[in-house]
């Protein structure tokens, strides 16, 4: 699945977010690998109750590229609705780094946010995760037990998430002969999880349909809650685009904000926005 994001394009996934708060992220580091230190962008809300349910944000970017920047439209409104949300870095597939690395840093995110709960004036017991495509990915094998006895995402909101990733020949590329089983989400969604919301477009030629609905039936048959939102004719990120859904999205509008409603409707549901 090679992927060639646009990120003006990507911004548009909760663009139009009606955030009366108009202060910047503040950025720390919550990890540092080699030389390399991987930031989280925090958007605190000014009047949170404390403390507060947080989400991570994870972008996509087909592993290779991307930037916590192009979760901010989403990140700002999870903050207008109460929750401290964090847009997340994580290390890139270059050289000799792999999505493994990825799925080790989304794990580790997690548990800094656990650790730092207090400060962040952030609920340990009420953290989500937000990934878009190969972000979904990440959230996902998170939430799923990829991060061993480290407590991965408690409601996990994926929009066109990459799924099924052990027929995935690119995906395959990129771990460099590294186990894919051990971080695929379908394989570990066997065992159940977490809430899930998904947000799909049936036409989805880069992380399809398919792959959503065996996620979300092996969720529920674990008695989860799985809810799979798919939006008819539409392909990856909603694009109505389907010759190139790889790098010339065409997002319709409707469906995205419709997207975004679904998403604080399930947070709703599940305790994380004040009904």
């Amino acid at each position: 699945m090679k992927i060639l994001f646009v990120s003006a394009l990507l911004a548009l996934l909760g663009a139009a977010a009606p955030d009366e708060n108009p202060a910047p992220p503040r950025v720390t580091s919550y990890k540092t690998v080699g030389q390399t230190s991987l930031a989280a962008h925090i958007f605190s809300p000014a009047n949170r109750r404390s403390p507060a349910p947080a989400i991570l944000l994870f972008h996509g970017g087909g592993w290779q590229v991307g930037e916590p920047q192009w979760t901010y439209g989403a990140a700002k409104l999870l903050r207008a609705d109460g929750l401290v949300a964090i847009s997340i870095e994580y290390r890139l597939s270059r050289g000799t780094v792999t999505p493994g690395d990825a799925v080790a840093d989304a794990c580790d995110a997690f548990a800094w946010v656990r650790r730092n709960a207090a400060e962040l004036g952030v609920d340990p017991t009420r953290i989500g995760g937000y990934g878009v495509s190969a972000g979904g990915h990440l959230v996902a094998a998170a939430g799923l037990g990829a991060c061993g006895d480290v407590r991965g995402p408690d409601v996990m909101l994926l929009w066109s998430p990459a799924l099924d990733l052990e027929r995935d020949g690119w995906f395959g590329k990129l771990m460099q002969g590294r186990d894919v089983a051990a971080i695929s989400p379908l394989r570990l969604a066997v065992a159940g999880g977490p809430p899930t919301v998904i947000i799909q477009g049936e036409r989805d030629t880069l992380t399809p349909l398919s792959g959503a609905n065996a996620f979300c039936a092996r969720l529920t048959a674990k008695g989860g809650t799985c809810q799979l939102k798919t939006y008819p004719g539409l392909g990856h990120l909603l694009t109505r685009n389907l010759a190139n859904q790889e790098s010339d999205f065409d997002i319709d509008p409707n469906a995205d904000k419709d997207g975004d409603a679904t998403i604080a409707a399930f947070l709703r549901a599940q305790g994380y926005i004040a009904k």
